[in-house]
């Protein structure tokens, strides 16, 4: 975050860009008490911080206090760079801790403006074990249902990226900033610089977007407000799922708008068909506005799953939704990631099936396949907060069933759910081509098959006007 001539932005000038300069209230820490040139009598440690307090007018590197960003309060955690390059020492892990635990006593998300380059050398061990109190201060403001937010400044390197950082529930970075573990001195020579990028940290699924600056403050306010207002009422009910209307040319000639299919292979045939709606219409129908999340925080990422927290009647409600195509690992795990995240936060979700199946390719077996479905699976199983299902399209075996709510799943007429593809099925039972057909019907995969069998609960069909 620079200012118009190109120079890196302060602490308390980041804080201003995200508050608009307006009531930012500094948090109180007792300074601790060194020994001569710290806990390592490093030689010249003292006129070090000497020299950095004169130059940034601050105490340590980082500056905590709290705010209203686009009407939500927050704790705010900024990294002043020109403080000794934001590393972290003693003092600063003392500012963070109280900082996180004042989030916790008065229940506000905590929002970290990260610029660091890494642990402190001239306090040693005792400035890299403030990794594992930042990572304790973390997980006890997760455990107690409060969003972390991290906006990623240049440069984001070491642990601070490893702990406030990558460790964030919603990560945001600015363009072109420095981002990765190893920072520019200590990574090989050879390395391509252009992997420790926020671009390529969101391209590999560890972060979820790149914001220019003049965004960052709305888009902050906006992910502040949706995750610190979760929905009163329960999952979404088809009552209240409106579902977008099918093209004319989709539909059947007969006085139902929206005729349920009458054989197995029809159903197969409508839902997959390229001119029903699709993930993007449903969600677009469903929510005023919402905003994704990306990747998977393992590498990975799958445009073919769409997740993120959308607003509905001015609460909020998470999705995950598969966009027709086959879902590869990192798309479980991102939706897997989702649940746990709106579980936290009391926020209910909806998630839209809609896959012929799981990749399987030799890539999405190396890339964990069967754990990333388990994981979601489990997650499903033991959420807290209400799941609503919709199959919007095609089920294709465990890997649609895996995103499905038990006894909370309804059906479009566009739809189909199916233990295996008729084709596999036939071929598997060595039945002929011309069987295709008729073995969609014996899998009674209709979606007036699926409630006689129980496995869904009820029909959703287009209500007029949505």
């Amino acid at each position: 975050m620079t200012d118009p001539a190109g120079r890196r932005l302060s602490a308390r000038e980041a804080v201003a860009v995200v508050t608009a300069g307006e009531g930012f209230t500094e948090l109180s820490v007792p300074a601790r008490e060194y020994a001569p040139d710290g806990p390592l009598a490093w030689p010249g440690y003292d006129d070090s911080r000497a020299r950095a307090a004169e130059r940034t007018g601050e105490e340590e590197s980082v500056v905590c206090g709290t705010a209203r960003v686009e009407g939500t309060q927050a704790v705010l955690i900024a990294f002043e760079f020109g403080f000794l390059g934001g590393s972290l020492g003693e003092r600063t892990g003392d500012r963070l801790e109280s900082a996180y635990a004042y989030a916790r006593e008065h229940r506000l998300p905590v929002v970290s403006l990260v610029a660091t380059g890494g642990s402190r050398m001239q306090e040693g061990m005792r400035a890299l074990t403030q990794l594992q109190r930042v990572a304790r201060q973390s997980a006890l403001t997760r455990e107690a249902g409060l969003p972390q937010i991290a906006v990623l400044r240049d440069p984001t390197t070491g642990g601070g990226w490893a702990t406030l950082g990558a460790g964030a529930d919603v990560v945001l970075a600015l363009p072109a900033a420095q981002v990765g573990f190893a920072g520019s001195r200590v990574r090989p020579s050879d390395a391509d610089p252009t992997a420790y990028t926020a671009e390529s940290q969101v391209a590999a699924g560890a972060a979820d977007a790149v914001v220019p600056p003049a965004e960052l403050r709305p888009v902050l306010g906006r992910w502040l407000r949706l995750l610190t207002n979760p929905s009163k009422e329960p999952a979404p009910t088809p009552a209240h799922l409106p579902t977008p209307h099918a093209p004319e040319a989709a539909r059947a000639t007969t006085n139902d708008p929206q005729p349920l299919p009458t054989t197995g292979w029809e159903a197969v045939e409508r839902a997959r068909s390229p001119r029903r709606p699709r993930a993007e219409a449903y969600l677009d129908t469903y929510f005023t506005h919402r905003t994704p999340i990306r990747g998977d925080r393992s590498g990975g990422t799958d445009p073919g799953m769409l997740c993120g927290f959308g607003e509905r009647a001015g609460r909020t409600v998470a999705y995950a939704a598969q966009c027709g195509t086959a879902t590869r690992p990192a798309g479980y795990r991102t939706a897997t990631r989702l649940i746990r995240l709106a579980d936290r936060l009391g926020i209910p979700v909806l998630t839209l099936v809609d896959t012929p199946g799981a990749a399987n390719d030799a890539e999405a077996e190396r890339q964990g396949a069967g754990a990333a479905i388990a994981d979601l699976f489990t997650t499903v199983a033991t959420a807290r907060t209400p799941i609503t299902t919709l199959l919007i399209g095609e089920g294709g075996s465990g890997g649609a069933l895996a995103l499905a709510a038990p006894g909370n799943t309804w059906a479009t007429p566009d739809s189909y759910f199916s233990v295996i593809a008729p084709e596999l099925a036939a071929a598997i039972l060595k039945r002929p081509e011309e069987r295709v057909r008729a073995t969609a019907d014996d899998l009674r995969v209709r979606p007036q098959d699926l409630v006689e069998l129980g496995v869904v609960r009820g029909i959703v069909r287009a209500a007029t006007g949505t």
